[in-house]
């Protein structure tokens, strides 16, 4: 009896830990949330932080809103930087949203090394040209600081209102309700042996099922892909490009946030968003994996020192995949 009373309090004591942080509008707090290609829909609130950006009333990329007054995003969506509207809130592009939230945008800055051919440095900033107000349906993302460590295998979540097939014909059924996906993420090292070696820098991160099946294709560009810890939602990534989309042993690549600390510091004086360290515990079985053309795995002691050591076949090495040019970015 004593001990069922204690795990009670416990857990009120977490739920009113979690009503305190969305309260005071800290990042990563989803209120309605208790818990793309392959995706399903995603309950009305459960990704707060999610935005479209939109051109003369078209949904063209997605985003996640960061603090009251900025967005980010990727700097391959902005082929004009006229006529943008970012909409927040928002559960379906067709029909009513009730507790949408419409604002223009005043000002983008795309991050002054952003390579098109390359895809590195795919970021991008939108300053709101209004602040927005918190609430249930409305809610920043926290970021991983610079440091955090995304193991092989981490858990994470995309989501966007993306096709549902690789090509763009497929787009989501009337109403076109938001879309949520989970998917692990996949070691650098495998990530450049799969897309080929000398794509994937470390600016980056990469997520998918190596099986196939369950992707972020065109239209999900510039949204967000989460891991969660402890209590709150962390933005490791946003949806960068890709080699069609589902596709087996070709998973997606992310702009890894974790970055791009410094520069977000750089250009938001006050308000700043909430930057968390994330950490994955153990060696990453991601650190010894090989292939014709990557450079060996350098072993440092707070690699071998930084978890039990397990055996598994990611040692294994395996061909480099054909040099691709990634040039299939998911508007």
């Amino acid at each position: 009896m004593d001990r069922y009373f204690l795990t009670v309090q416990i857990f009120s004591l977490l739920l009113f830990d979690q009503k305190l942080l969305a309260k005071n509008g800290l990042c990563g707090i989803t209120p309605l949330n208790t818990r793309i290609v392959g995706g399903e829909d995603a309950p009305p609130g459960s990704w707060p932080w999610q935005v479209s950006l939109q051109r003369f009333g078209s949904h063209i990329c997605g985003g996640s809103l960061i603090n009251r007054n900025w967005v980010m995003t990727a700097a391959h969506c902005f082929f004009s930087t006229s006529g943008w509207r970012v909409s927040l809130g928002r559960q379906n592009l067709q029909g009513t949203n009730p507790n949408e939230v419409s604002t223009t945008v005043a000002r983008i800055i795309i991050h002054p090394n952003y390579n098109r051919e390359t895809n590195d440095n795919d970021i991008a900033l939108l300053r709101l040209s209004s602040p927005v107000e918190f609430t249930d349906f409305i809610r920043p993302v926290c970021l991983a600081a610079s440091g955090s460590v995304f193991n092989n295998g981490t858990d994470s979540w995309v989501t966007g209102w993306g096709t549902v097939q690789e090509g763009g014909e497929s787009p989501l059924p009337f109403p076109a309700t938001l879309q949520e996906v989970e998917v692990p993420v996949l070691g650098n090292r495998q990530c450049n042996c799969l897309n080929g070696v000398g794509t994937v820098t470390d600016n980056m991160i990469c997520a998918g099922l190596l099986a196939g099946g369950k992707d972020s294709c065109q239209g999900d560009s510039g949204g967000p892909m989460v891991s969660k810890q402890g209590p709150v939602w962390v933005q490791s990534g946003i949806v960068s490009f890709g080699f069609g989309c589902a596709r087996p042993n070709l998973p997606g690549v992310y702009s890894r946030v974790s970055s791009y600390q410094s520069w977000i510091d750089s250009l938001i004086d006050s308000d700043k968003p909430g930057f968390v360290r994330f950490t994955s515990n153990g060696m990453d079985a991601d650190s010894s994996f090989t292939c014709l053309g990557l450079p060996p795995p350098v072993i440092t002691a707070t690699a071998v020192t930084a978890g039990p050591t397990t055996t598994t076949d990611s040692s294994a090495s395996v061909s480099s995949a054909e040099c691709k040019s990634p040039d299939s970015n998911r508007l």
